[in-house]
């Protein structure tokens, strides 16, 4: 899936020929921060933004705040990835100007942020699209075809051993080992988990009786780390562990399961998370400038891999001051921009915005204003 062309500039930022060029160097390392084409803004905008949230955005936003601060002279967006938990809780007390979360605001959550943000609340814009890996540590093996009960029965602990009749009646041809299954689960409030949970309540209800969550069911026994580096290292040092992690994290040091949808098994890839992300529906009864996405846990689309996490950017609709209302749209402007989108593709293998989804995007940071 290719980035494509935003129709109009922003008031703020201006995706421009005279935007400043950056050196690209893209990797597959999650760590890594691929270099791309930042905007330069048609309205000065100075300070330091301050976000906390999703872990699973780090690498594409290590590469948005590098280029966003070059390209303008004055501005610095920090952004510190303690979860999707710690992020929303920081835009609804104020202690951040926006959040990260792979996973929009709960009803509740947006009535909650009308005390900071005025009386519109929050808005949930999406910024990176991104599969979940179903991620393993087996000698000798680097993929597996798993369904989704098959998946639900690893993380509640029912299947034992990897050479379990579940897994090897979906993979006749691997050589499967005499070895402990160990599940591992983060251990805080993360987006990653909301999505992961979601996924296998809406496709293996049988098994999965809990419903979806950011935090792992209590009852559930297993390993957990915190954050995303934490769960792929803990997998990574583990000899027969298994998780669910940001695909950026794990592509290429560990192994990944094709998953079952309809007939046939999908491949973990950008193209598959965006064809899911577009089988979904706006989420009912929010601002009309709110891009909450409904996702399809169980479409049968040919070629769309359903464990995805559509994660935002969560702000506010109204800000204190004219300078961090500018200095919001301007970076969040980028974000959802061409150069901002292939950086992040760069860096991290997420998948570009639609068209439609970035104009979308761009007339939400737009309506964002000052307080009165």
């Amino acid at each position: 899936m290719k980035a494509s062309r935003i129709g109009r500039n922003s008031a703020i930022a201006v995706i421009a020929a005279g935007a400043l060029a950056l050196t690209a160097c893209g990797s597959d390392n999650a760590t890594n921060t691929a270099q791309s084409a930042a905007p330069s803004s048609s309205v000065k905008v100075t300070g330091t933004l301050t976000g906390i949230g999703s872990s699973a955005q780090g690498a594409a936003m290590d590469v948005w705040k590098t280029n966003f601060a070059s390209a303008n002279q004055g501005a610095n967006v920090q952004y510190s990835p303690d979860g999707s938990g710690a992020g929303r809780k920081a835009i609804l007390d104020g202690s951040a100007q926006f959040a990260g979360s792979d996973a929009y605001l709960s009803d509740a959550e947006l009535a909650s942020s009308k005390d900071k943000c005025g009386a519109d609340g929050a808005l949930n814009i999406p910024v990176y699209v991104s599969p979940i890996a179903v991620a393993f540590n087996l000698p000798d093996v680097k993929e597996l075809k798993l369904d989704a009960p098959t998946v639900a029965k690893i993380f509640r602990g029912q299947v034992a051993k990897w050479n379990d009749p579940a897994i090897a009646a979906l993979n006749p041809d691997a050589k499967l080992p005499d070895l402990k299954v160990t599940p591992v689960n983060r251990s805080d409030d993360s987006g990653t988990t909301s999505n992961f949970t979601d996924y296998l309540a809406a496709a293996a209800p049988e098994v999965w009786t809990d419903k979806a969550a950011g935090i792992w069911p209590a009852s559930l026994k297993g390993e957990n780390a915190k954050g995303t580096s934490g769960v792929v290292k803990t997998v990574t040092d583990t000899p027969g562990a298994v998780t669910y992690a940001d695909d950026s994290a794990v592509s290429g040091k560990l192994g990944i399961a094709q998953i079952k949808v309809g007939g046939s098994f999908t491949k973990i890839s950008a193209d598959a998370a965006a064809k899911a992300v577009d089988a979904g529906k706006p989420v009912d009864g929010r601002n009309a400038s709110d891009l909450s996405i409904k996702l399809d846990r169980k479409t049968t689309v040919e070629g769309a891999y359903p464990i995805v996490l559509v994660s935002f950017h969560v702000v506010c609709t109204t800000y204190p001051t004219q300078a961090t209302a500018d200095l919001v749209k301007a970076f969040e402007s980028y974000v959802v921009s061409d150069a901002g989108q292939k950086a992040a593709a760069d860096a991290a293998k997420s998948a570009p915005l639609s068209k439609t989804l970035q104009d979308k995007a761009l007339k939400s940071i737009e309506s964002i204003k000052v307080k009165a």
